[in-house]
């Protein structure tokens, strides 16, 4: 949980050249984490209500359920029906959630060979997708056919992709290696 928090203040003294940053307010930051998982066309409420539960013993703290802004005949959906759930994660329960992800559940991801530079945004945000919740620690691999995938954004208060890239560097994310094509 420290780790993260300590590598912040490290980053600023490393990027405060690089961004013409002059003031410790000015210092770029993660402002929350938010973790989002489409429930896609399960009408059944015991799976939702899994997918609740395992999200919980993961983030420490409850999702809650999305409904649909709109009805679309073709899909069968009505306004209001359940198509995912969400958690915002901000403070220590974030700098938790951080240190875990990029510590741990990202080393037992199968052929893990770091995450992609281009999941940056044009806002300084950076989304990575967990295909599949059992790479966490926190949930029983009892049921393995109840496994569902995840999408975890990393929001900043960066103005543009080259800043967030070099604060996510300056974080030491682990990023992939740029390979040479013979």
């Amino acid at each position: 949980m420290k780790l993260m928090k300590e590598k912040t203040k490290e980053a600023f003294k490393e990027l405060k050249k690089q961004l013409g940053l002059k003031n410790i307010m000015q210092s770029p930051k993660i402002v929350k984490v938010v973790i989002n998982s489409g429930v896609g066309s399960l009408s059944d409420k015991k799976k939702i209500d899994m997918i609740i539960d395992r999200l919980a013993k993961i983030t420490g703290q409850k999702a809650i359920k999305r409904g649909a802004k709109k009805s679309v005949a073709s899909f069968k959906l009505r306004e209001g029906d359940i198509v995912g759930v969400q958690i915002t994660l901000r403070g220590e329960k974030m700098w938790s959630f951080l240190d875990r992800l990029f510590s741990i559940a990202l080393p037992r991801t199968k052929d893990f060979r770091g995450i992609s530079l281009k999941a940056i945004d044009e806002m300084g945000n950076y989304t990575l997708a967990i295909r599949e919740h059992t790479v966490f620690p926190e949930t029983s691999d009892e049921d393995l056919k109840d496994i569902f995938s995840f999408a975890v954004t990393i929001v900043t208060n960066l103005k543009g992709k080259n800043e967030a890239l070099e604060f996510f560097k300056a974080l030491s994310f682990p990023f992939k290696k740029a390979t040479t094509k013979k």
